[in-house]
């Protein structure tokens, strides 16, 4: 079979000119939370620098599909940095050495030909494992149960600009309401604890006229909750604004701790 491309463009095609790499897995299996997990270790050829890396583990999955063996478990959702379901520790680093980005927008070309990649699930208590790269971040959701929203009745929907919200704290809202609830905060945190994710979202109502009617009952409410799941005690590392896929401060874990010493205070 000849190797010229049947479309003469295709010769400065990025994707085709592109080296094929060889990789060394070594990949957290564990069938339930009842039995013991271990890595094990696979050799994945023909992968592509311009494949996302849920894209190499698709490949990865097909090989073992095809040759008798299960497939390896991991969630994802959109494959656009949206959902924070892409969730997994790669080379000891929530979603992988690329800062700024989910692992599903990480790309083969941040590795090399040979290169040995360690793959792993989140690792904390209030996240229990499912199975192999699949954690429960539920936990997640009812710390948003507990306060994260807006119940007050406004009636009709009302001209936007009608209520003043100032350039810096819309700024500031909206920098805190980009989380996407992935869960790399906690896994990256020695303490696993979830205070970037509760205080992204508590800062993001408090700053806005529609949020402050109810801001002291969801910051006391979502703090409460986030103790209850079992999540640790942030001591101030701040590996968890390193790992953040949407670089979402810790400034404003200092935002919910004003917000909760208020409704200490107002109680």
């Amino acid at each position: 079979m000849s190797n010229t491309p049947a479309n003469p463009s295709a010769k400065s095609d990025p994707a085709k000119l592109a080296k094929l790499m060889t990789l060394n897995l070594r990949v957290w299996r564990q069938k339930s939370p009842k039995e013991a997990g271990k890595f094990a270790a696979y050799t994945l050829k023909g992968v592509s620098p311009n494949m996302s890396f849920l894209e190499m583990l698709d490949l990865l999955n097909e090989g073992l599909h095809h040759s008798g063996d299960a497939p390896v478990e991991f969630d994802s959702d959109c494959r656009e940095g949206i959902c924070g379901s892409c969730s997994c520790m790669i080379n000891g680093q929530a979603h992988g050495p690329e800062l700024g980005t989910a692992t599903c927008q990480l790309y083969m070309r941040k590795f090399k030909d040979g290169d040995t990649i360690v793959i792993e699930p989140w690792r904390a208590t209030a996240f229990p494992l499912v199975r192999d790269l699949v954690v429960d971040r539920s936990a997640l959701d009812r710390i948003i149960s507990a306060g994260g929203y807006t119940s007050v009745k406004v009636g009709p929907h009302a001209e936007p600009n009608s209520m003043l919200v100032s350039k810096d704290n819309a700024e500031k809202a909206m920098d805190a309401a980009a989380c996407i609830g992935c869960g790399a905060c906690v896994a990256a945190c020695p303490n696993g604890s979830a205070s970037l994710f509760t205080a992204a979202k508590i800062t993001h109502l408090s700053l806005l006229p529609q949020g402050k009617v109810e801001s002291h009952r969801r910051s006391y409410r979502m703090v409460t909750q986030m103790d209850e799941e079992g999540f640790g005690h942030c001591t101030n590392i701040g590996e968890c604004q390193s790992a953040c896929p949407k670089d979402i401060s810790i400034d404003t874990i200092a935002t919910m701790r004003r917000e909760y010493m208020k409704a200490i205070v107002k109680s």
